[in-house]
């Protein structure tokens, strides 16, 4: 189990981060939501334990592939 953070800033972030330190919680936080590679580093720098990097998949080129044999 995780609390998800969908779409906060870095700054955001960091309040999240503090508060659950401030709380004892040890609930994983995971930041998602409009995430790229380049904004990434700065959601790890802010303290989340997890980050989903949506814009991977989004711009991924579809293959049509097959893997048929006869035997």
């Amino acid at each position: 189990d995780r609390i998800l953070l969908d779409n906060l800033d870095p700054e955001e972030i960091r309040e999240v981060v503090q508060e659950r330190s401030r709380t004892g919680n040890r609930t994983p936080l995971e930041a998602s939501g409009g995430v790229t590679v380049q904004r990434a580093k700065a959601l790890a720098e802010a303290g989340v334990d997890f980050i989903s990097v949506g814009s991977l998949t989004h711009s991924a080129k579809a293959i049509d592939f097959a893997l048929d044999w006869k035997t």
